[in-house]
């Protein structure tokens, strides 16, 4: 039960690179909202900040510099064509990211196909999963993220953006930017609910009761 991650060029499923197998059955699909993704991931906000501060420093600068309001004020405004620039492209990254990603919950595990010049699907199955960890905003957006049982790990260049964002050590995969967080985080919790009980009820008991139980070694696919 490790996680795996595939290439695909065609989807039988939608955000699936393959078809599902017999008993298991889609629980909840989404993907991230791109202004929030742009935001979030992408810092256009604070990209937008940096550039507002670089006018106003060098309207200011120039001022103290002997130059005239309207003068100070053009060239202060020169930087804004590369601002503009700048936060187009990110719009647009953030924009491809979220329309080339699909967050699907199973009865079974979680899978997160994303990538635009080269689509990833990576499955994480229930039994690799410890817990799930939610950060929702009042209007029901927000994150989902997913922390997986040692020594199971996801390397953090291969997720990102769809990462927790502080756990460089120990990455933790996310449903990132959602808007409707709310509906999907009682779902995820409910399956994996359901999931590790079934495991504990057919799982033998162990002699030693301090014994850990055994994961499986990640393995690319």
């Amino acid at each position: 039960g490790a996680y795996s991650m595939s290439e695909h060029d065609f989807e039988p499923v939608r955000g699936l690179p393959s078809d599902l197998p017999e008993g298991e059955f889609i629980l909840w699909q989404g993907a991230p909202d791109w202004i929030l993704l742009a935001l979030d991931a992408f810092k256009v906000g604070w990209v937008s900040a940096y550039f507002f501060g670089l006018v106003v420093w060098r309207f200011i600068d120039n001022i103290i510099n002997g130059v005239g309001p309207a003068v100070a004020l053009s060239t202060a405004l020169a930087v804004m064509p590369l601002a503009a620039i700048a936060l187009v492209i990110l719009a647009v990254l953030a924009l491809i990211n979220a329309r080339t990603t699909v967050y699907t919950v199973t009865n079974k595990r979680v899978v997160m196909r994303f990538g635009a010049a080269l689509t990833k699907a990576i499955n994480i199955p229930f039994q690799i999963i410890e817990s799930a960890s939610s950060n929702l905003k009042p209007d029901g957006r927000g994150n989902i993220a997913i922390k997986l049982s040692p020594p199971n790990r996801i390397a953090l260049l291969l997720l990102w953006p769809h990462v927790r964002s502080g756990t460089m050590r120990q990455p933790e995969p996310m449903f990132r930017c959602l808007r409707t967080a709310s509906i999907a985080a009682p779902i995820l919790a409910e399956a994996l609910r359901l999931a590790h009980s079934q495991a504990l009820a057919t799982t033998p008991i162990s002699d030693n009761p301090h014994a850990e139980p055994e994961y499986t070694q990640p393995v690319l696919a």
